[in-house]
């Protein structure tokens, strides 16, 4: 394939995952708000903050859908770190992601359904989980470390 093709392709990966991420670290600390609130005392603020949480997961599941198709067209149609360790870390950084998105569409669900048991301390943890992830990757495709 192009050269062109190739600097493209790696462009609109770089702006998909970027924008993927943006609301991967946003999500939950709506969470973090929804599980402050309580329903029964605060109806039109929790309805409110789980109408937010649907329309960014509906927004960030495109993103996510293109991060990940581009990922794919890089690693399979240009052999981008092909066999290489670092890529291997990277790829499983990435299934996790992948689950945490769709982790926090079931989070979601049970917000809306006013069925979620999880603490404001839980979401602030469970709200750092992409950083570190994100951090891992970033080093090994900066570092290529073996």
């Amino acid at each position: 394939m192009s050269p062109t093709l190739y600097l493209w392709t790696k462009t609109l990966h770089i702006v998909m995952v970027t924008s993927w991420f943006a609301g991967l670290f946003y999500l939950p600390r709506i969470y973090v708000n929804l599980a402050q609130v309580s329903p029964a005392t605060s109806r039109a603020e929790y309805d409110r903050l789980v109408g937010m949480s649907r329309r960014l997961y509906r927004f960030m599941l495109p993103l996510a859908t293109l991060a990940t198709a581009t990922g794919l067209l890089l690693f399979l149609g240009f052999g981008i770190g092909m066999g290489s360790g670092w890529m291997h870390v990277k790829l499983c950084c990435v299934v996790l992601l992948i689950g945490y998105h769709h982790g926090c569409g079931r989070l979601l669900q049970k917000f809306a359904e006013e069925r979620s048991t999880r603490s404001e301390r839980w979401f602030r943890v469970f709200n750092e989980a992409p950083v570190i992830l994100l951090l891992i990757v970033v080093a090994m495709v900066v570092m290529k470390p073996f």
